[in-house]
């Protein structure tokens, strides 16, 4: 099922999100964009070659516009990996980890956030238990199954059954643009097959899902690649292009639910 994220009306930071769970799940959630400014844009990748003030002056703006909503805001340097790891803290400021490639809390007026440029951003949450997770899924953490991870420290944690947890594929690069190669293909469970082929990330982590038992799973219609006046996109762009945040939580007691 497609649900569409949609843009906010916030010139500090572009940004678009999903207001369907904004209004059944009291959730905060979505991604940056572009931005108007073609040459720079609004990019927010802490780890790459742009001027470090400029990144970061855009990350104050970010968070700004999140308060007082969210007080805490935690981020992972990311390895396309499959860690994934479960957080406890309300604190005033910033927790960025290594290693790490997907968070999950159930404290309130925490904003979980990953950098993406094509890999699919992967949400989660548990409405009946207020629990929210947040997955970087490129082709390495799919094959490695941080999916599956994900869910089942939502399991763990918030004693939750499969059945419980909602999922939406967030916006990524769709299967027309994503070409790979046999290698990939292959770890993928594709077959041991030569030559290349498109795989659509979002289609399969969709298949993953209904296998684990989630009871409601929907994809955003939006490609970062062919959709490059909105979004970034590191495959479109031959590894040139920015990165965007995309981020979830549960607003603080008196917190708005849109920032």
């Amino acid at each position: 099922m497609t649900l569409r994220e949609q843009p906010v009306a916030d010139p500090s930071v572009p940004r678009l999100e999903l207001r369907e769970w904004a209004e059944r799940y009291g959730v905060v959630a979505g991604i940056t964009g572009r931005g108007p400014d073609r040459r720079a844009g609004f990019s927010l990748g802490l780890w790459s070659e742009e001027n470090v003030g400029q990144v970061m002056t855009r990350w104050r703006a970010f968070r700004t516009a999140f308060r007082p909503a969210f007080a805490t805001v935690i981020l992972g340097h990311q390895m396309h990996g499959t860690e994934v790891l479960w957080h406890r803290q309300t604190s005033d400021g910033w927790l960025i980890v290594d290693g790490v490639d997907g968070h999950a809390t159930g404290s309130h007026g925490v904003l979980l956030a990953i950098t993406v440029a094509d890999c699919i951003p992967i949400y989660l949450v548990v409405p009946q238990k207020r629990v929210v997770a947040l997955l970087h899924a490129g082709w390495r953490g799919t094959a490695g199954g941080i999916l599956e991870r994900g869910v089942e420290l939502l399991k763990g944690e918030a004693s939750a059954a499969a059945s419980d947890i909602v999922m939406h594929c967030g916006i990524g690069i769709c299967g027309s643009c994503y070409e790979v190669g046999s290698e990939v293909l292959a770890q993928l469970g594709a077959g041991p097959e030569a030559g290349s082929g498109r795989v659509d990330l979002r289609d399969r982590l969709a298949r993953r899902a209904e296998r684990l038992g989630l009871s409601e799973v929907t994809c955003s219609p939006w490609c970062s690649a062919h959709d490059r006046e909105q979004f970034f996109s590191h495959r479109a762009s031959g590894g040139r292009d920015g990165r965007m945040v995309a981020y979830v939580g549960i607003p603080a007691a008196g917190g708005s639910r849109s920032a």
